[in-house]
């Protein structure tokens, strides 16, 4: 019986980092935001999906998906995002569920889902052990004003827009504290996985 771990975290709060030393250790990681780059790619069913709710102007000069163009449609109109959502998350699911179909074929004992929304979609029935990557809230912004250039007033609304960071680590199996090193981080997860008997 393979064991799925759901993985998430805030905006900023440094997921990837863990993420990473699950796959530099041979743990099979399914990345719903990799999935979802791939289901708009060029030629794909989701891109067509977005050029027909959206117009062609979502499509920059070498045929990919304006991303910043589509975001500043969609961000302050939820409306808007939740048609690109009832659009997007089907593909997206669809993939993750025959991703996780190949490695239970292969005898993969652990699998991964590395899921920003994990708990505000139906994603934690899909897993046994949910983790969360934590860190404090002045953590999260300082984070996310120096990674994407942002104001405080911008990087505070892209972080109430989600979940809070509270809420995620009350509902979590484990909690991966962020705040200091990377090798913390790290003595933290091995710790972890030794406890569930999977180090």
């Amino acid at each position: 019986m393979m064991m799925r771990i759901g993985l998430t975290g805030g905006i900023a709060s440094g997921k990837s980092t863990v993420s990473g030393w699950f796959r530099r250790h041979g743990f099979p990681v399914i990345d719903a935001d990799r999935i979802a780059r791939q289901v708009v790619a060029p030629g794909e069913e989701g891109l067509r999906r977005v050029i027909k709710a959206f117009g062609p102007e979502v499509v920059a000069a070498d045929g990919k998906l304006d991303r910043a163009r589509l975001g500043a449609m969609i961000f302050h109109d939820s409306e808007k995002r939740k048609q690109l959502d009832d659009l997007l998350h089907p593909l997206i699911r669809k993939r993750m569920r025959e991703q996780m179909a190949t490695c239970e074929a292969q005898g993969c004992p652990v699998v991964v889902l590395d899921v920003p929304l994990l708990f505000e979609g139906p994603f934690t029935s899909w897993t046994d052990r949910t983790i969360v990557v934590y860190v404090t809230p002045e953590t999260e912004l300082s984070r996310l004003m120096q990674r994407d250039h942002l104001s405080k007033t911008e990087a505070l609304a892209r972080i109430r827009s989600q979940m809070s960071l509270e809420e995620k680590k009350r509902r979590a199996d484990a909690v991966i504290q962020n705040d200091g090193s990377v090798a913390s981080t790290e003595r933290q997860l091995a710790g972890l996985l030794k406890q569930w008997h999977l180090l």
